[in-house]
């Protein structure tokens, strides 16, 4: 009886979590980075856990390491319990509508989408405190003070719960004095103006292809870092963004930018609601995931719907059709 219950006894805790963190960083010194001890106490735990269970968990490639298929075996298990224990911790110390929380969200989107919104969210929730941080940066997802993204990228982040929250098209905007004093009544008068770039061209690329005018002679440009930037720069007046069916709608809205073509391409990537796992089931969280995909649902039903008309969500066209501009006030 008591060799069987022995038998059944799970390995110790910290070898576990030595095991599991190597297994995700590769290595051993990031691993030991992240628990706060040193890589000798790493290797100890991995060590004591291989002969405790009778086989060997890594093999040492350079500078890293890899798994055996034991290792390998054992590693889903492993994580899926620590992710279930931390889920766990969130939900009994995360109350479910009181607290802090903090976002991190595309410059643009939380500018000109989120933060006109944000009075449905603290109506709804009052004692939510909100902590929104601008940034577009990958490691957001996994920083301990960071509990939701709302990123723009491909999708590819891995061990991580994501969920695509909107895809966007791509078409040019300019400030209605801007158009009226320098007007654009074909593609080609684009070459009179500024191209503001929020990326490195890649989109106006894409956008001028679609167009038939990679030809176009582009002489004057700025770089301004990202879209919110671009945007900002275009209701200046200093030149010809490239706005999007999501952030630009609320600009086009108010007036403080017209669409002049009817064509629209696809852009690259798209918006995704991105958190660590363990974050996935916190009752605040999910509040704001909710709350979030709600707000885009009534946006896109409702009356933004005479600007998305405007500006044709249209993927090609043999010819571009200029839309009449509105004069500024």
């Amino acid at each position: 009886m008591f060799e069987a219950l022995m038998a059944k006894r799970l390995p110790p805790l910290n070898p576990l979590r030595a095991f599991e963190a190597t297994a995700r960083h590769a290595s051993l010194t990031k691993a030991a980075a992240e628990l706060n001890v040193t890589h000798g106490a790493i290797s100890h735990q991995i060590k004591a856990l291989e002969q405790s269970l009778g086989v060997k968990l890594f093999e040492r490639a350079g500078q890293r390491v890899k798994l055996t298929p034991h290792g390998a075996e054992l590693l889903p298990a492993v994580s899926t319990a620590f992710d279930g224990i931390a889920a766990a911790t969130q939900r009994m110390t995360r109350p479910a509508s009181t607290g802090a929380l903090s976002v991190s969200c595309v410059p643009a989107l939380l500018l000109l989408w989120m933060i006109p919104r944000l009075g449905s969210f603290t109506s709804q929730y009052p004692d939510i405190r909100l902590t929104l941080i601008p940034s577009n940066d990958a490691k957001d997802i996994r920083a301990p003070h960071i509990d939701i993204c709302v990123h723009y990228g491909d999708g590819s982040w891995t061990d991580c719960w994501m969920r695509k929250w909107s895809g966007l098209e791509l078409f040019p905007v300019v400030s209605p004095t801007l158009i009226n004093n320098r007007p654009i009544r074909t593609v080609r008068d684009l070459a009179d103006h500024v191209f503001l770039h929020g990326d490195d061209g890649r989109e106006w690329h894409t956008w001028l292809a679609a167009a038939d005018a990679l030809d176009l002679e582009r002489g004057r440009r700025h770089h301004l870092g990202d879209a919110r930037m671009a945007s900002e720069a275009a209701v200046h007046g200093h030149g010809v963004a490239l706005g999007d069916t999501v952030t630009a709608s609320g600009l086009l809205a108010r007036g403080l930018l017209v669409a002049p073509f009817s064509l629209s391409v696809p852009a690259v990537d798209d918006f995704y609601v991105v958190c660590r796992n363990e974050m996935r089931s916190a009752p605040i969280v999910q509040l704001f995931i909710d709350w979030l995909f709600a707000e885009k649902e009534q946006a896109d039903g409702r009356a933004d719907a005479p600007v998305a008309g405007r500006i044709g969500i249209r993927r090609k066209r043999p010819a571009l059709r200029v839309v009449g501009t509105k004069t500024a006030s």
